[in-house]
């Protein structure tokens, strides 16, 4: 049995569900600050060029949310994965991992807070994902990463921990992403799988011969 490891944004989905998110956020009125989206957009600017502190930006995302329960966010999370996400799912990548699955194990690793990649990965019918795990604190999120966050090569060692984990070995492990960030992970798998890639990242698949998907919403 192989593993077959995706990454989430602009991977599996046509966009970043953290960046969708805020959005959402702003848009049902829980976050009012007036330059939340634009200190965000600053932010994945960052992050497209390989250069976001991840810390930084976790502390950014859940500073809105200190006041509410983990209830009500995930309740959140529900409406937003169902009316946000569930459109701007690749069918190409949905229907790969219903294929693979047959036969393969899949997980999804994903550098976006783990109460969305949860509720993402159950909606593509996942069992297993890695997201970036967050302390909780009298019944709420807090913005304290516990562990290793699901970032850059922080994905290879939480891979690593996972793999310890479980009762088999897999023959081979694959890796599908969109993003120069990950290009530790691409690196360490044994075939790796560009889809849709980032600028900085067409070039270096093209020098590894790394096949390069391109999906659509069609």
């Amino acid at each position: 049995m192989e593993l077959h490891i995706f990454d989430l944004d602009e991977t599996l989905i046509n966009g970043d569900s953290g960046a969708l998110w805020h959005r959402y956020l702003v848009e049902q009125g829980i976050v009012t600050e007036p330059d939340f989206l634009a200190q965000d957009a600053a932010m994945m600017q960052q992050y497209a060029l390989g250069e976001l502190a991840l810390e930084r930006y976790i502390e950014f995302s859940l500073a809105p949310l200190q006041y509410y329960s983990q209830q009500q966010v995930d309740d959140w999370v529900t409406e937003f994965v169902d009316n946000t996400i569930s459109p701007i799912i690749y069918p190409a990548g949905q229907a790969l991992i219903q294929q693979l699955q047959q036969q393969h194990q899949v997980i999804i690793i994903s550098a976006t807070v783990s109460f969305i990649v949860k509720q993402i990965a159950a909606k593509l019918s996942v069992k297993h994902y890695l997201g970036v795990d967050l302390v909780g604190q009298q019944g709420r999120y807090t913005p304290t990463i516990d562990g290793v966050a699901s970032y850059q090569e922080g994905k290879v060692t939480r891979l690593q921990q996972w793999l310890q984990q479980q009762p088999i070995s897999y023959s081979k492990l694959r890796f599908y992403s969109d993003s120069i960030n990950d290009r530790p992970l691409l690196e360490h798998v044994d075939h790796a799988y560009v889809v849709n890639p980032c600028a900085k990242l067409r070039p270096l698949a093209r020098k590894r011969q790394w096949p390069i998907l391109s999906w659509d919403l069609n």
